[in-house]
């Protein structure tokens, strides 16, 4: 056992036998790895002090990209705040390389967009302002006549690349891509031509994109309590100073040479990373980084260090308002993680508080139904860590009491209120916790980003160490830490119901659309497509190879090995769901407050935690899924603990009760959540009044529910009709002699209820169904049913979704968002049924500023009434769809995932196949006749949820006849 810096802070894991930093020379390059990592990362610094992690990970011929920037929002100048986000931005627009026809012609008239973007930035008489943007506005036009937009996602679709996106926040700026394993040397070039002089182009339009995700902000309340919460734990650092967005004003304000200035000075080799996990070999990989990126030349770079913040020496309280329901936050202020010392014991602290087990938040607030809910986290950042509590208070609760409920559990810690066993089973979830997360791709990377952001991944060593450190730690330092870190310093945020006055809506410029020249290609983007790489042959799922259908008594068995770990999934899978009883949902959720005449609802909590292994029980509309999952090792021990548990539950009258106001409160909530409402909204729409999401109990029904029936059907439900899966380790015969062993099998099985039978409504007319709320923004969803399911279909509809909704390079991002600038969020997307006597479901939708609204919907109509015709886009589509099928690969739980949903479609075999070999018959006559058919001039229902003081309902009645629905209709109580 190791001894550590943790204990007293003397000794380093560093000088210990285990993780140790090594130093290896191969092939010309010198790395450094911590022995005992799991992830075997491989840590290089070339010449120009880039930074590359590289990470060995076999399982799919898949590499999850990410190039990390150790600067973010705290590094925006006072004066000119989102700025680090906004550039990220426009790292997608491309160079004089690419994303333009003719940089010489182009480059004109981006340089005068420069210099009145500038003259804009320091004029405040207002006419003048607009008579300024009215010039911007005019030759952005014309310099959008020389632009191909979103190259750079043409070519990383090309390449077969998913998850393009990036992100911003306070330290940091990362680009992100998976891509196929054979197409390193294609990605390697566009990220080093991308970051070598980037070019602020189509500058103005996507500004816009920018005010739309900063009324997305103001229209959520979680951001509110969050900004609130650390502008008051950080009165003088930019951590609570700035938002990463930025202030309206300064968006208002944009300054290219800031932003310029901004890129010169923090997108250097010696602050960036080029981070790779998955299928590669790592020593062919570093040498191509070196010869892509050898022209970056390192710079001093300005780290941002937070001023030292002044201790809080007496509670601070802060409220907000928003049309969401109310909840109560608190908020301290820790070290940073750089000080692994205390990042031990504060993520330590947080599982011991709230895992979603055994904590004492998940014990006494959560399963002793103390509150709606709780939780609490810890957000580790380079210069201070954040400790957050949160809570939802119960009927006729306050806001208050929920505080004092919270604070409550942190001085059980305080005073050592707790088992010290809890530490153990710690270790041990946290030990499952490693296993999953080496298993995927994005997780490793993830982590190896943030090790970057926080010190370059110097502390590395620490952080492999971290689940022997954690062993080590004793009960009293932890209550020695709590002491030390946990008093009256605390900022609570009480976020009320009520309208938020002081928000103020970033307003819609005048933008006259932009030519985006979609099917143009530069002399760049040819290249990168002609550069040879090695096939990758797709992998189809052959059920006789891959899955075991058995029996297992009088049920079927489904059965895949796990040759990776030591995990298993185990699940039993019911033909019936809320469709067929409303109840089992509710009795569901009533289990986890049940004992049995042996154990308490808390010890059973925390028994399933010191086994490392979960349950749940998943109720859909038409199956029932219990899952029991984690460590191999203790699977019959959590299996037999769950059977106990359902078979031998005994009702609590005084459970039953509280629950049943918390439901009826949660209730109350959702009807303020704009979230739950256009859900609601979208079930109304597609399967008419009566529809699976208000298939609920009025009030008065579950009011009148009686506590020994819900447990009876508990009882009963392993005596249902279910079959049965298995993945993990064990070989074939063990493993059913396991599950026999442990899952008792009736003779036979119960008859459950038939079931409701959900029909989609068949649009004859079109219509608005409109919900009234207080939001800055417009959210409206397109929906119609159209035919029945049929294989024979799934070409087209895969072509025709790539096609319009693939990626950024799609027809719909490309028409409204880049060129017509109307709106951040939009997808257009037709939806293959989940069961064969199905129909295909149109879905579109935008999110909008409100006086958007009008132009945004005349702009999704026109594109769903007639297809553009693009054939290089749709090249690209079919290529990009083509390599994705190349390059999946089913292992494991997916398989078996796999074959139950073909099964509910009807299909006997992975008709992958089918639709890989015809994606190249797909052509615009098909997709015409296909629009044709099913989309173009049809009626469709509009889902449209905003306020109705910002928008105008007259000016819709052309679009077809509103209907305002109260939620009352909506939630079926």
């Amino acid at each position: 056992m190791i001894l550590l810096l943790l204990l007293a802070g003397k000794i380093s894991l560093a000088q210990t036998n285990q993780y140790q930093w090594k130093t290896i020379s191969k092939g010309g390059y010198t790395y450094k790895t911590v022995a005992g990592d799991p992830m075997k990362a491989r840590f290089y610094t070339l010449r120009n002090g880039l930074t590359v992690i590289l990470s060995v990970n076999k399982r799919e011929p898949k590499i999850q990209c990410q190039v990390a920037v150790r600067s973010g929002s705290n590094n925006d100048p006072h004066d000119h705040t989102g700025l680090a986000h906004y550039l990220e931005h426009l790292m997608f627009k491309g160079t004089d390389q690419f994303g333009t026809l003719d940089w010489s012609k182009e480059k004109p008239f981006l340089d005068q967009i420069d210099s009145l973007y500038e003259k804009y930035n320091h004029t405040t008489d207002t006419a003048l302002r607009a008579a300024i943007y009215r010039d911007i506005d005019k030759t952005s036009g014309e310099a959008a006549k020389y632009a191909i937009a979103n190259e750079y996602d043409k070519m990383l679709s090309g390449m077969g690349a998913e998850g393009t996106n990036a992100m911003t926040f306070m330290e940091y700026t990362g680009y992100t891509d998976m891509i196929p394993s054979n197409a390193v040397d294609k990605y390697l070039a566009v990220q080093a031509e991308r970051f070598r002089a980037p070019v602020f182009r189509l500058f103005h339009t996507e500004l816009e994109a920018v005010y739309e995700e900063k009324n997305t902000t103001l229209d959520s309340d979680p951001d509110k309590v969050f900004q609130s919460l650390y502008a008051s734990l950080f009165p003088t650092s930019n951590y609570g100073q700035q938002t990463t967005i930025g202030t309206i004003e300064h968006l208002k304000n944009p300054s290219q040479e800031a932003i310029r200035k901004f890129y010169n000075e923090h997108y250097v080799p010696n602050n960036m990373a080029i981070i790779m996990a998955g299928d590669m070999d790592p020593d062919s990989v570093i040498k191509k980084i070196d010869h892509y990126f050898s022209y970056m030349k390192p710079k001093a770079v300005d780290v941002y260090t937070s001023p030292v913040e002044l201790p809080i020496t007496t509670s601070v309280y802060k409220e907000v308002l928003g049309p969401d329901a109310e909840n109560t936050t608190i908020g301290y202020r820790l070290p940073g993680a750089t000080d692994m010392h205390s990042y031990a014991l504060m993520t330590t602290l947080s599982a011991l508080l709230y895992n979603g087990k055994a904590g004492l938040i998940d014990i006494n607030l959560n399963k002793g139904q103390a509150v709606l809910s709780a939780q609490a986290e810890a957000d580790p950042y380079r210069d201070y860590s954040v400790f957050t509590l949160t809570g939802k208070p119960k009927t006729g609760q306050s806001l208050e009491d929920v505080r004092d409920l919270l604070l409550a559990q942190i001085e059980k810690i305080k005073h050592g209120d707790f088992d010290e066993g809890l530490i153990k089973a710690t270790v041990a979830n946290y030990k499952l916790g490693r296993i999953e997360e080496l298993e995927n791709n994005r997780n490793r990377a993830d982590a190896l980003f943030d090790g970057f952001i926080l010190d370059k991944g110097v502390s590395w060593n620490l952080r492999a160490a971290l689940l022997d450190s954690i062993s080590v730690l004793t009960k009293q330092q932890l209550v020695d830490f709590a002491n030390e870190y946990f008093n009256d310093n605390y900022v609570c945020v009480y976020k009320r119901v009520g309208e938020n006055k002081d928000v103020i809506k970033v307003t819609k410029p005048p933008i006259t659309p932009v030519f985006v020249n979609h099917d143009a290609q530069s002399d760049f983007l040819k290249k990168i497509s002609a550069m040879p790489v090695s096939p990758i042959k797709p992998q189809w799922i052959d059920l006789n190879k891959d899955l075991t259908k058995t029996k297992l008594g009088n049920a079927i068995f489904l059965y895949a090995k796990n040759k990776e770990n030591d995990l298993f999934e185990l699940n039993y899978r019911f033909p019936m769901g809320s469709y067929n009883d409303r109840l089992l949902a509710i009795a569901v959720q009533y289990l986890q407050y049940l004992g049995t005449n042996k154990m308490s609802p808390e010890n059973i909590s925390r028994q399933f935690y010191n086994l490392a292994c979960s349950y749940s029980i998943n109720v859909g509309g038409e199956f029932t899924t219990i899952n029991i999952s984690g460590l191999q090792e203790n699977m019959m021990k959590a299996a037999s603990l769950l059977e106990d548990i359902l078979r031998h539950c005994q009702a609590d009258d005084t459970a039953w009760n509280t629950l049943k106001d918390r439901m009826l409160k949660v209730r109350a909530d959702n009807k303020l959540n704009q979230h739950s409402i256009f859900s609601a909204l979208r079930n109304y729409a597609t399967y008419g009044s009566k529809n699976p999401f208000n298939n609920q109990f009025t009030n008065e029904e579950l009011t009148a529910l009686k506590p020994d029936s819900i447990v009876g059907l508990l009882h009963d439900l392993l005596k249902y009709k279910h079959i049965i899966t298995y993945y993990g380790p064990l070989p074939l015969p063990q493993a059913i002699a396991a599950i026999d062993k442990v899952h008792q099998l009736p003779v036979v099985f119960k008859k459950h209820t038939s079931g409701n039978d959900y029909v989609k409504v068949k649009q004859d007319t079109s219509t608005i169904l409109f919900v009234d709320y207080d939001i800055v923004q417009a959210n409206v969803e397109w929906i119609r049913d159209t035919r029945d399911f049929n294989p024979l279909y799934e070409p087209t509809v895969e072509v025709f979704n790539e096609y319009y909704n693939g990626d950024m390079s799609s027809v719909v991002f490309q028409t409204l968002r880049e060129s017509k600038a109307l709106a951040y969020s939009v997808f257009a997307n037709y939806y293959t049924p989940m069961k064969k006597k199905d129909k295909y479901t149109m879905l579109g939708y935008v999110g909008c500023q409100a006086d958007k609204l009008n132009d945004a919907i005349a702009g999704m109509n026109e594109l769903l009434d007639s297809v553009p015709v693009s054939e290089e886009g749709l090249k690209q589509a079919k290529e990009s769809l083509k390599k994705t099928y190349q390059t999946v690969r089913f292992t494991g739980q997916d398989i078996i995932d796999e074959y139950l949903a073909d099964e509910r479609l009807g299909l006997t075999r992975d008709i992958r196949k089918d639709v890989y070999d015809n994606i190249d018959k797909i052509g615009f006559s098909e997709l015409q006749q296909f629009d044709t058919d099913n989309i173009a001039h049809k009626p469709f229902t509009y889902c449209l949820l905003a306020s109705s003081g910002k928008i105008n309902l007259k000016e819709l009645e052309k679009y077809g006849e509103i209907k305002k629905l109260s939620l009352e209709e909506l939630f079926g109580y």
